[in-house]
């Protein structure tokens, strides 16, 4: 069990590293203006994906049926139809998102991302589908050959282009490679087929996910379409680096969780092992929140001043903030697997509605002359409403016994956090060393209970 736990933690962290690296040095060699247009191009497949987002993958993991080959068969022949029609929406839409960007000379680059979802689509489901069994090898190595090759891909890029165009090349290359390996590591022969049975059954599985779907591109992307409008892609660029650094250690965080943990409650059947289980899922967000905030608290300034150089200063007052936003959604993945693994994806909607209902106040604080700052504190009011709402949706699924302790630290810890980037303790000089010193005593009496009720767990 140990080692199944560094595999796919230490790939998801490779993958997500990986492509980490690829965007500072993009972010290094052109201009903040220019990294703004970048970051438009993750807006754009956000909005196409999650548009048309029916949890497959997912869905081969939870359903009893998984590892049936027509069964796989029909997801991977659903998975194709949902990226064709995601290529072509977007193809469609090409010179729609460019004006409304007030970028129309980038129109083409938007369509050539139309590429972007079919490739997408043409992955091997049993990357997915050997997760059910613990073995996440093939699914590692589908995420880190292709990040690696991509960010090997820049500099060669750079220097024949020299501007925005980079990224657009690198994630194109990424989505093929991706395609090509998931077909190298499978194990059965990639088969498609068509049945409207089972497509009824991905249907109603997935439209709570795909509804919610398209409700986290508004969370996660909302924020920089105002930003982009009102002001202006160098503000993206900023904002968008931001994103970046704090939303990758949140990927590879929440990833690694859902892949340990869904697999287990999805056949999980006695009453006292999925008590253990969401015990342990809980325990665990808490304590990842911790260190992945106290880390943000400590390198701040030494991360952008460092890698991004002096056009990125300002990213250092509001990268603690985002930290901080993010950390709720670290909390929010304990209870969103629950959901999951029950099969009650229709519950995760509402999760993101607080989220969304407050963009309206960021783009009107945007609007009136607001900066950065006020439109991450909104963001963090809302994370926190929607981890508030998923917490009331399946509390009755999380038990008492051991997460009193832990919420207390976690909560505390927060808060501390907060008061720290807000500026209303001492300086920074050792602002963050008391930080972590704090964080790292309350972690003990978490890691401890932690340990006691993953201990069983491993053995089942």
């Amino acid at each position: 069990m140990l080692r199944k736990i560094l595999v796919i933690l230490s790939g998801n962290a490779a993958a997500s590293l990986l492509l980490l690296a690829r965007n500072l040095i993009v972010a290094r060699l052109i201009t903040v203006e220019d990294y703004g247009i970048a970051a438009t191009f993750a807006m754009t497949m956000a909005l196409v994906e999650m548009s048309t987002q029916f949890g497959l993958q997912q869905q081969i993991v939870q359903d009893r049926n998984g590892e049936d080959p027509h069964f796989q068969a029909v997801l991977q022949g659903f998975q194709l139809l949902r990226g064709i029609i995601a290529g072509g929406v977007l193809l469609a839409l090409a010179a729609p998102i460019a004006d409304f960007l007030n970028i129309p000379e980038v129109t083409w680059a938007y369509q050539v991302m139309a590429l972007m979802p079919v490739l997408r689509s043409l992955q091997h489901f049993d990357i997915h589908r050997l997760n059910r069994a613990m073995r996440f090898g093939p699914m590692v190595l589908t995420g880190v050959i292709p990040a690696l090759v991509s960010l090997m891909a820049v500099l060669p890029l750079a220097l024949w282009l020299g501007d925005y165009r980079v990224m657009l090349f690198a994630l194109l290359l990424q989505e093929a490679l991706g395609a090509i390996i998931s077909q190298i590591v499978a194990e059965r022969p990639y088969r498609l087929a068509f049945d409207r049975a089972i497509m009824g059954q991905s249907l109603r599985f997935g439209w709570p996910l795909l509804m919610n779907g398209m409700l986290l591109f508004l969370v996660m992307q909302g924020d920089k379409v105002i930003v982009v409008r009102e002001l202006g892609m160098a503000a993206l660029g900023i904002f968008g680096m931001g994103m970046t650094l704090t939303l990758t250690p949140t990927l590879i965080l929440t990833k690694s969780v859902q892949s340990l943990f869904l697999p287990k409650l999805s056949t999980a059947t006695h009453p006292e092992v999925r008590h253990r289980l969401n015990v342990a899922i809980m325990q665990t967000v808490m304590m990842l929140c911790l260190v992945f905030v106290t880390g943000t608290v400590i390198v701040n300034e030494p991360l952008v001043h460092v890698l991004l150089g002096a056009k990125f200063a300002p990213l250092t007052e509001i990268l603690v903030w985002l930290a901080i936003m993010q950390a709720f959604r670290i909390l929010k993945v304990g209870p969103t697997v629950m959901a999951i693994a029950s099969g009650q994806t229709a519950r995760l909607a509402w999760t993101n509605i607080p989220r969304v209902v407050l963009l309206v106040p960021a783009a009107w604080v945007a609007a009136t002359g607001g900066g950065l700052t006020p439109i991450v504190l909104i963001a963090i009011l809302g994370e926190a409403l929607g981890f508030g709402v998923t917490m009331a949706l399946v509390g009755r699924d999380i038990p008492r016994e051991g997460l009193v302790l832990p919420a207390a630290v976690t909560t505390a810890m927060l808060v501390l956090f907060a008061l720290t980037a807000a500026g209303w303790l001492p300086g920074p000089d050792w602002a963050g060393p008391l930080s972590c010193g704090l964080a790292l005593v309350g972690a003990v009496p978490v890691f401890h209970s932690l340990v006691r009720f993953i201990r069983p767990w491993s053995a089942t």
